[in-house]
Parts: C-alpha cells; sequence; structure tokens
C-alpha cells in the first residue's frame, strides 16, 4: 500500500512537470544591448530552449521505474533529474562516454533522462546569463538543484 501511495504521488509530480513542459509560459524579453555578449548568450539560450520544446520527449516512464526499483542492479541505465529553481529558462547539456542530450528545463520545472551507470558526465548549461558547469560520476538516480 505505501509503495502504490508513493508512487501515484510521484506520478501526478512527473506528470504535471511533462504536461506543463508545452504550456508553461516562456520568457521571451531580454535585454538586447549592444553587441554585448551576454545579453546574446541569454537571447540564444532562449531561442535554444523554445526550438528544443516543440520536439522534446522526456523519459517519464523509465525515469518512474528507475526512482521506484531504487536503483535495480539488473538496469544498466539510471536516471539524472535537475530542478531549475531560477526564474528562467534553460537547456541543460548531459555528455559523456557515447551518450548526449539536450534537455530543455523550464523555469521553476524539473528536466530528467535516463544514462548509462558508472560513468563520468559532462552537465553544462547557461542559467539566466551565468554558466553552469559540473561533472558528476553517476552510479545511482542523482538528483540536483540549480538556481541563479
Amino acid at each position: 500500500m505505501k509503495k502504490l501511495l508513493v508512487f501515484s504521488g510521484i506520478s501526478i509530480i512527473l506528470v504535471s512537470c511533462e504536461a506543463n513542459y508545452a504550456t508553461y509560459p516562456v520568457r521571451t524579453s531580454y535585454p538586447s544591448g549592444s553587441g554585448n555578449s551576454v545579453g546574446n548568450t541569454a537571447m540564444s539560450t532562449e531561442r535554444e530552449y523554445n526550438e528544443l520544446i516543440k520536439t522534446y520527449k522526456p523519459e517519464t516512464a523509465d525515469v518512474l521505474t528507475d526512482l521506484l526499483n531504487e536503483d535495480s542492479p539488473t538496469n544498466p541505465r539510471t536516471s539524472i533529474s535537475v530542478e531549475n529553481k531560477s526564474p528562467c529558462n534553460m537547456v541543460l547539456t548531459v555528455s559523456g562516454n557515447g551518450f548526449f542530450k539536450k534537455i530543455p528545463i523550464a523555469s521553476g520545472r524539473v528536466g530528467y533522462t535516463m544514462v548509462p551507470k558508472n560513468q563520468n558526465y559532462k552537465l553544462s548549461g547557461m542559467l539566466c546569463n551565468s554558466s553552469y558547469q559540473s561533472t558528476k560520476f553517476i552510479t545511482t538516480s542523482h538528483a540536483i538543484k540549480i538556481s541563479n
């Protein structure tokens, strides 16, 4: 009964996140400046986010299964989830040995993906004119909160 309750709660959260990817209001105006590379970076991140969100398919079922099975040793993959606690949309790039994925994460939302276990991954992206870069060795499900 407890697992059913946990599964129901996680399902509702992830479904609401997935449902809001296409409908969440998108911030489209940034200060343009005169050739300011920081302003141009913010605008290009927002353009990339808007293009990517049109075709992005989140791996909701696989991530839920991974979280509920508590990192099954038989599964060669595990999940990474990133909560964007900033007021800006972002595109997170996850890259590792033979793995590359861009994840659009709306302001105040969670983005997630499945990755092969026991590898180093570089996580990077622009968040409200600030650069985020981190390297993580992923062996089990991993959650990150990012804010500006």
